[in-house]
């Protein structure tokens, strides 16, 4: 099997809601861990937002494998964070039989 290489320093993170004091509550995005990974482009598109245009581009991103239910195993609706950059977590997969690294199917918003 091919190496992998994983060059990026990722922040896993989940969101979590939290009460706002008036019988509501917030979103607030909890940082689960650092995962090296590595982050391939896919494809983009032009689509509208609630304020306005918005550039959509698609990210394929490799991580190392990690069993089910584990912290620092990455789900969707979850997101990665790098620096500035915010990849939500689409869908996740292992990319072989053994399970050695997850395809993580990512997007990333930019206003256009």
């Amino acid at each position: 099997m091919k190496r992998i290489a994983l060059n990026r320093r990722l922040v896993l993170e989940s969101m979590q809601r939290s009460n706002d004091g008036a019988g509501g509550f917030i979103e607030v995005w909890q940082e689960l861990g650092t995962l090296w990974g590595n982050v391939r482009p896919r494809s983009g598109r032009l689509t509208e937002g609630e304020v306005g245009a918005l550039s959509v581009f698609g990210f394929q991103i490799r991580v190392r494998g990690a069993p089910e239910g584990q912290t620092n195993r990455p789900t969707a609706g979850q997101r990665f964070r790098l620096g500035t950059r915010i990849f939500r977590i689409e869908a996740v997969t292992e990319d072989e039989p053994k399970g050695a690294y997850l395809i993580c199917q990512c997007e990333e918003e930019l206003a256009a």
